[in-house]
């Protein structure tokens, strides 16, 4: 009986030691960006996978990061990013929402074949659709301007629909009558009925949107010109200049702060994301 329980306890030391070095390796590549946002431009790349600054120039790497480039502060780059990004996810999610619910949920002429032509666009690679979205967008006058990065989520997104349809297509059909005959109309159904129970699909693609926007870097190269409009994934390559002063030490600083609003709406929504998805899973 000793014997076992000794087993037992060498197998789960055992399986602690490798989930430990495991998630280490996961982690590694944040804790090394974290610790070179510390480390100073000199001895940046002397003791590059050292997690421990030989010297600290934490102070003077936030300070020149937050000071900007360009003539262009980093709060400047950081409001930008914001307010593309929540306007963005606001107007992907809820046009998603809309589309996913005509698709699945009411009746209407060749709505499997427009489903199919959503669907054909989830193939189509994003950085085709930005030469016809630049053209549209110049001929009304939008370039350069925030607006351009926020307009073309507007009109939703493939891989969202898809995944609130195939939630729609879950609930059961007699919701809706039920709910038609105690008065409600469409919009009534689908805020009073339908939303509490989709709220995991809700979420999950509020939190790939905020990602995804957040981090875009190819439209903002293509539709942005002024510096002072420029969001975090592009105003980080200026810290860069090939032809005169790298500022690694606020490139990361810099890196650092531009993770943090990620991983705060990821922790903020988690715990929705799981709780739904786990009372799906209980009722199915």
């Amino acid at each position: 009986m000793m014997g076992m329980n000794a087993k037992r306890r060498l197998k789960s030391i055992r399986f602690h030691i490798g989930a430990c070095a495991l998630g280490f390796l996961m982690i590694y590549p944040l804790l090394w960006l974290l610790a070179s946002s510390f480390k100073s431009n000199e001895t940046m790349f002397l003791d590059t996978y050292s997690l421990i600054p030989k010297v600290w120039a934490g102070g003077k790497n936030y300070a020149s990061g937050f000071a900007g480039v360009g003539g262009v502060k980093f709060s400047t780059f950081f409001f930008n990013s914001l307010v593309v990004t929540v306007v963005g996810t606001l107007g992907c999610v809820v046009t998603s929402l809309f589309a996913a619910y005509a698709l699945s949920r009411i009746k209407f002429r060749f709505s499997a074949f427009w489903f199919g032509c959503v669907m054909m666009t989830m193939m189509i690679p994003p950085q085709v659709m930005v030469v016809p979205q630049y053209i549209i967008l110049k001929k009304i006058g939008l370039i350069d301007t925030r607006t351009a990065l926020v307009l073309p989520w507007f009109f939703g997104g493939a891989f969202f629909i898809f995944l609130m349809v195939q939630f729609f297509r879950g609930i059961p059909r007699e919701l809706d009558e039920a709910a038609e005959i105690d008065g409600c109309g469409r919009i009534g159904i689908l805020f009073r009925i339908l939303i509490p129970v989709v709220k995991p699909a809700i979420v999950t693609s509020s939190i790939f949107a905020f990602y995804w926007i957040w981090q875009d870097f190819f439209q903002p190269l293509i539709f942005m010109n002024s510096a002072k409009r420029f969001t975090i994934p592009l105003a980080l390559n200026m810290y860069l200049d090939p032809n005169s002063y790298n500022n690694y030490g606020g490139l990361f600083a810099m890196s650092v702060i531009s993770l943090l609003p990620v991983i705060v709406f990821f922790i903020i929504f988690q715990r929705y994301l799981v709780d739904g998805i786990a009372m799906d899973g209980i009722k199915g």
